[in-house]
């Protein structure tokens, strides 16, 4: 299936369009850990925490860099969104991808459970993940 293009998402859910292969890092991960997970690829823009399946907060590389102790928990500075829930439209998944620097949104449901990631292409024109 080829990448849904942003354009044609009109009437599409973020469920349709969501990346949901995608890698976690435990809950209880440390700043250096996170750091180190940033700098084995240069195309991860965001690191998601999770709990048990349950999303516990997402870093960007900036989150972690500077003068922070590697020791210490990345749950303490991670954000707890902006997260988005899977029946919501495609283009205010975009939208909201739009407004992070990292261009993506953890989709969660209303449990908390981490269903995948809505992530917007360097170029703006597709959702990724959805190839």
């Amino acid at each position: 299936m080829p990448k849904t293009r942003v354009d044609d998402a009109a009437g599409l859910t973020v469920a349709e369009v969501i990346h949901k292969r995608f890698t976690t890092l435990p809950a209880d991960a440390t700043i250096g850990e996170v750091g180190e997970w940033f700098a084995a690829s240069s195309s991860r823009r965001m690191a998601v925490l999770a709990d048990d399946g349950r999303y516990a907060g997402s870093l960007t590389p900036a989150d972690v860099g500077g003068d922070l102790d590697a020791s210490r928990p990345a749950v303490d500075v991670a954000k707890d969104g902006p997260t988005i829930a899977p029946d919501a439209p495609a283009r205010a998944g975009e939208e909201l991808a739009l407004l992070t620097d990292s261009r993506r949104v953890p989709v969660v449901d209303r449990d908390g459970r981490l269903l995948g990631i809505l992530s917007v292409t360097g170029d703006l024109t597709s959702f990724c993940g959805t190839d």
